[in-house]
């Protein structure tokens, strides 16, 4: 008897698990690329003139350490900044204050998704609070043709304080974001360093 009691609660912690697993969601990344683009033609990089992420005739703190991520990036695969280079990089960041619903498990109530364990109902509750939610656009540019060949995009919550501090923030995201990038200068596919 004592055993079927146990057994019950390790069934029950194992579906609260599963239950707060599938209510919760992280932060995203994706990337396109142009088909028709060849990528063994790329040896050089540069950054448009006025990035996205600039405010009008000045470049900012955000501007300024997407470059240095990005550089770092683009170094390590053999790619050299040039003043006439065979692509452009841009950005575009956006952070909107908004509301996320985020799951609590409580007893009873008005549930979503219910469910049963020991006697009691259980399920994912939603409780709104306040958060960031940003994303960021990595474009790569052919600059002969002026067409976006690759697009890498995050999507996360990013905090406050990781807003205060772009500097230290940014580059893990924009490594991220590089991730998905599987070129390497003069060569196509396949052919990038695995950071």
């Amino acid at each position: 008897m004592r055993d079927s009691g146990r057994i019950r609660t390790i069934f029950a912690a194992l579906g609260v698990a599963v239950l707060l697993g599938g209510c919760t969601s992280g932060p995203a990344v994706r990337a396109t690329t142009d088909p028709a683009a060849d990528f063994a033609k790329y040896h050089s990089y540069g950054f448009v003139e006025h990035l996205g992420t600039d405010r009008g005739d000045y470049s900012t703190i955000v501007s300024r350490a997407l470059r240095a991520a990005v550089a770092v990036e683009m170094d390590k695969r053999g790619y050299r900044q040039a003043a006439n280079p065979d692509l452009l990089v841009n950005f575009q960041a956006n952070i909107q204050h908004t509301q996320q619903l985020t799951p609590d498990l409580m007893a009873a109530g008005s549930m979503r998704f219910p469910y049963r364990f020991d006697g009691g109902f259980y399920g994912c509750l939603e409780s709104a609070r306040d958060v960031n939610e940003g994303t960021l656009n990595v474009d790569v540019v052919d600059r002969a043709r002026m067409q976006s060949v690759w697009e890498g995009v995050a999507l996360g919550h990013p905090t406050d304080a990781q807003m205060r501090q772009p500097e230290v923030s940014l580059p893990p995201m924009i490594a991220s974001i590089f991730a998905k990038y599987p070129y390497a200068a003069g060569r196509g596919t396949g052919d990038a360093p695995r950071p």
